[in-house]
């Protein structure tokens, strides 16, 4: 062997030693956005788990607002079909903007629900309504720690994939852009 040749091939294992790296790396880092989204899927099922009950013990509280409520049950039911729609594979942006949607859609009709039982005291405290109301209040601040573990894991492995040459690879080997919530 030549010079030139050994050369070449140093080159060509360095070559394929850095992408097998790149392409770990950028497995190790999917896997991640899928564990943050495990934490994520949770704290919707819990939330979501409140809701029907909810909205079963109020409906005869708030006889002039089944309106709301059932702009309640329907934007849970959008969260939950965005939800599955994003847990076979968390990394698709456009799945996640379809949660992202849902989830503005479901915050407002929370927000109205609970406001109306704000002004109706005695419904809200009874001891029907008042665990499923707790349990939606408690779900919020645990799902938006759960989001910004999931944005946090999508940033680095949106990071990654940009990155300079590993940005090749990601044709190559099908590695998208995920989204964020």
């Amino acid at each position: 062997m030549t010079g030139g040749q050994v050369a070449a091939l140093a080159a060509a294992a360095v070559l394929v030693f850095w992408m097998v790296g790149a392409y770990n790396r950028l497995v190790g880092l999917r896997n991640k956005v899928g564990a943050a989204w495990q934490q994520v899927d949770e704290a919707l099922q819990r939330r979501g788990e409140a809701v029907a009950p909810l909205v079963a013990a109020v409906r005869d509280g708030l006889v002039g607002e089944g309106a709301a409520l059932d702009a309640l049950l329907t934007a849970q039911a959008q969260v939950a079909a965005a939800a599955d729609g994003l847990r076979p594979r968390p990394v698709i942006a456009d799945a996640a903007q379809a949660l992202v949607r849902a989830e503005a859609l479901m915050a407002a009709a929370s927000a109205r629900v609970l406001a109306l039982l704000d002004l109706q005291a005695e419904l809200r405290a009874s001891d029907e309504v008042a665990p499923h109301v707790q349990a939606l209040r408690e779900a919020e601040p645990r799902l938006a720690f759960a989001r910004q573990l999931f944005n946090d894991a999508v940033q680095a492995y949106n990071d990654a994939a940009r990155q300079w040459p590993t940005r090749l690879l990601t044709r190559l080997f099908g590695f998208g852009t995920a989204g964020r919530l």
